[in-house]
């Protein structure tokens, strides 16, 4: 019972990291979210612990538990596994059942109502939900997993990003082009369009925390 209690906090604390609620380096308070979520504080550090190995947040001596503020290596690491994950599913795309492919093309025009919207939140939301689709084709649950994990860290990333539309807005066309790429059973041409679309958002986001932080 104390381990899905504290799997229940660690999602609902998850949830709060992922929509901007508990942005990058915010400390998680133990005496003020065990009154909030009425728990002990067994069980809240049960549920920091499975964060801690999401890599969502970090414990700092003497000091508590803080959501993690993603460096430069953190993000050229999650963008090479990305690649590797991304790149699976691409591969086996021709092969995907019609479900998973319908959820790529979902994800991008979501993605492009949302801008249309000027909801960049969404929009960055509807993008993620579009590169675990892309991954979702492998039909892997490893890969799923492992997927999970890494955009959930990637949110820490867009938070930390000074303007979600300058980052998001150039690759809602590339979205695009990469599903219109699938659906015309380009495979080959859409594995070296998304190896180069990581690229440039790796380098675009890394070059913008130089700025922010030089």
């Amino acid at each position: 019972m104390a381990r899905s209690t504290a799997q229940r906090i660690a999602t609902e604390l998850r949830a709060r990291v992922e929509r901007g609620a508990l942005p990058p380096g915010t400390r998680l308070s133990e005496e003020a979210l065990g009154r909030e979520l009425d728990v002990s504080r067994n069980t809240l550090r049960e549920a920091f612990r499975l964060l801690l190995h999401d890599q969502l947040v970090e414990h700092r001596l003497h000091r508590g538990v803080f959501v993690r503020v993603p460096g430069l290596h953190d993000v050229t690491d999650i963008y090479r596994m990305r690649a590797a994950l991304e790149s699976a599913g691409v591969r086996a795309a021709a092969e995907a059942k019609p479900g998973l492919r319908e959820a790529v093309t979902r994800a991008v025009t979501e993605a492009e109502w949302a801008a249309d919207d000027g909801d960049w939140s969404e929009v960055a939301s509807a993008d993620l939900r579009f590169h675990r689709a892309l991954a979702a084709l492998a039909a892997s649950p490893r890969i799923d997993t492992a997927m999970d994990r890494l955009l959930a860290e990637l949110r820490l990333v867009f938070h930390s990003m000074p303007s979600p539309r300058r980052f998001h807005q150039p690759f809602l066309v590339r979205n695009r082009l990469l599903e219109r790429l699938l659906e015309q059973g380009e495979y080959a041409r859409a594995e070296a369009e998304l190896a180069g679309y990581l690229t440039d958002a790796c380098r675009l986001i890394t070059d913008t925390m130089r700025e922010v932080h030089p």
